[in-house]
């Protein structure tokens, strides 16, 4: 049996405006993804995909060399699979030529927003022997910032340049961080969708320049006040360019703090600013996954 193993992610700047070569701030999560492949002499492989409860949550049998679909459970996920394994042959005419077993296993929710998708196309990349970042782009899409997090060991900051982006390797080491907590919004974002539909014409030089100024205040901030304000400022651009009001705007207006959006705005998770006792309060808001920041990040 061979296994492969990719990490969990979060974009903390940068949403959106990454697809145009912001430099964003990204993190790997504490949880990732499992995949394991033991070969077997026929043509017939078993892939089944576990939940972070350790319930197959999909599967489907399929014959290798032409990709025949045989039995699934699920359709649509068959056909997104599909799509990653037919380009992971197109990269690599090698792949894949005899059957076996393949099992994933998850760490986290995964409604949760944290990869299941990245962290698959991390996975096969490796298996496969490509360059993840060409899989990505022939078959989900997206600016890449989920594929450098699958790998790395800890913060970064990832500029997108086509399949060769720039990361850097950061610290993050905020005073105030036991203050920090990320809160999931019970509901999940399709972030492909969220990617297709944004106008990257949108986006002007000032508008990266702005945000690259931000990202790098947020990365090296010592002051939760001033933190605050950066994140504020941020949630103001993006708000403006997406045309919506920010999530504390719509849901959290009392909150005592900042509440922030990530990634795709209006789902997974939001980075929320405030004390101690900020549990408490999303707890009586009806939200109660709530991470801190140094429990969720590697």
């Amino acid at each position: 049996m061979i296994s492969y193993y990719s990490r969990g992610k979060l974009l903390l700047t940068g949403e959106y405006v990454v697809l145009k070569g912001a430099n964003a701030l990204a993190v790997p999560c504490k949880m990732g993804q499992t995949l394991n492949y033991s070969p077997t002499k026929n043509n017939l492989l078993v892939w089944k995909s576990y939940d972070v409860n350790k319930n197959i949550w999909f599967e489907a049998e399929f014959k290798v060399d032409a990709l025949d679909l045989i039995t699934t459970n699920d359709l649509e996920i068959w056909k997104s699979l599909l799509k990653v394994l037919n380009a992971s042959r197109k990269l690599n005419s090698g792949f894949l030529k005899q059957g076996g077993q393949v099992s994933t296993q998850l760490e986290f929710e995964r409604s949760w927003g944290l990869g299941s998708s990245s962290t698959l196309i991390s996975n096969v990349a490796l298996w496969a022997n490509i360059n993840p970042y060409l899989l990505l782009e022939n078959s989900f899409g997206g600016s890449g910032y989920d594929i450098a997090c699958a790998q790395a060991q800890g913060p970064l900051t990832y500029t997108r340049n086509k399949y060769e982006p720039d990361t850097k390797n950061i610290l993050l080491n905020y005073p105030f961080s036991e203050n920090l907590f990320f809160v999931y919004l019970n509901k999940k974002k399709d972030s492909q969708k969220a990617v297709a539909s944004f106008n990257l014409n949108k986006v002007e030089p000032s508008i990266i320049h702005e945000m690259n100024l931000l990202t790098e205040k947020i990365i090296n901030c010592s002051k939760q006040i001033e933190f605050n304000s950066l994140l504020n400022a941020h949630e103001q651009t993006i708000g403006s360019l997406l045309n919506q009001k920010t999530v504390q705007e719509s849901h959290f207006s009392d909150f005592k703090g900042v509440v922030k959006s990530l990634g795709a705005w209006g789902g997974d998770f939001v980075l929320a600013s405030g004390n101690k006792d900020s549990p408490n309060y999303f707890n009586t808001m009806g939200y109660s996954t709530i991470i801190p920041f140094k429990e969720m990040l590697l």
